[in-house]
């Protein structure tokens, strides 16, 4: 068996209401008997945790290893991409849908554990660019890489409101409670699509438009079942404008369990798949990628193959 790397440890102290922090112990005494030399540091803010892992292989470090929630492996993925190291998800969030799509246990202990018996393997990553000159009052323009699911539209909507409204649920719950009081006020949005150099939807009415490496956002939703983390294409979801009954109707199907009748569809959802979507639309249209307000629309999306190596299963 390999020797693990050596692992800078980032431990989101707020991920999983305290969750990360309590379990780091039990994760350092496992690491410890597995003869992986890894040191343990809590993250300050967002920016500590892409400054600390930015800067980790320059200090010796060949892993970055998270623990937290999908927001804290985002924010680490910024610091940690083009540096060399590779990056490790240890699951102590609200909803862990990296970790789920890699693979990975859902208990930080177990997953420590798999880490430090398996090699780390290319997947897949998003590079999302923010096409408006000036920074916006969301976030900033520029470039953001993620691994699971970003999207623009009431997703973006029910990851502000999941922070503010709900932050007493978990998993799934939480976010589709959100989006179920975010539809209350939103308002549908004309959404141009251009993939890979060809217009697909011109001026299409949509409340959701979805890019994914990954299956799963908002602690288990299902936007895009056939996604798979290191297949070389990205998936592209666009979801039209839903009723209340109606939402009330689909809600359930995207919270089936993977495997529990295959592909989901319905005729207000269209799916697509290539390397580079460029999403237009006729206002502001605000953009998240797990779970995080990153800016608003226009934004170009584009699918870097194996661009980064994750220490999951084989099988991802």
């Amino acid at each position: 068996m390999a020797v693990p790397p050596k692992t800078l440890v980032l431990v989101n102290p707020a991920s999983g209401k305290g969750a990360a922090s309590r379990q780091a112990k039990l994760v350092a005494e496992l690491l410890r008997k597995r003869g992986c030399a890894a040191e343990f540091v809590e993250s300050t803010s967002a920016a500590d945790l892409r400054t600390c892992a930015q800067q980790a292989r320059a200090a010796g470090f060949q892993c970055v290893a998270v623990m937290g929630g999908d927001g804290a492996v985002h924010h680490a993925l910024q610091g940690v991409f083009g540096t060399g190291a590779a990056l490790a998800v240890f699951p102590a969030g609200h909803g862990n849908d990296v970790a789920a799509a890699l693979g990975l246990p859902a208990d930080p202990v177990a997953a420590a554990d798999l880490f430090s018996r398996c090699v780390a393997r290319p997947v897949d990553v998003l590079r999302v660019s923010f096409l408006r000159e000036a920074a916006d009052e969301l976030g900033t323009s520029g470039a953001a890489f993620c691994l699971g699911v970003a999207g623009a539209g009431l997703d973006a909507e029910a990851a502000r409101a999941a922070e503010t409204r709900f932050p007493g649920l978990n998993g799934a719950a939480r976010y589709m409670a959100a989006a179920l009081w975010s539809l209350f006020s939103f308002e549908p949005f004309p959404l141009t699509v251009e993939l890979d150099g060809e217009r697909v939807l011109e001026g299409a009415p949509a409340i959701v438009a979805a890019v994914a490496s990954g299956p799963c956002y908002g602690g288990g939703i299902r936007i895009a079942p056939g996604a798979v983390m290191d297949d070389g294409e990205m998936d592209l979801t666009v979801v039209a404008p839903l009723s209340w009954a109606r939402a009330l109707e689909v809600v359930p199907l995207l919270l089936r369990p993977a495997g529990a009748g295959g592909e989901l569809r319905w005729p207000e959802m269209r799916r697509f798949r290539g390397r580079r979507a460029r999403l237009s639309t006729d206002r502001l249209v605000p953009f998240q990628a797990e779970g995080e307000l990153l800016g608003t629309t226009p934004v170009e999306a584009e699918l870097l193959p194996g661009a980064i190596r994750v220490f999951a299963p084989d099988q991802v």
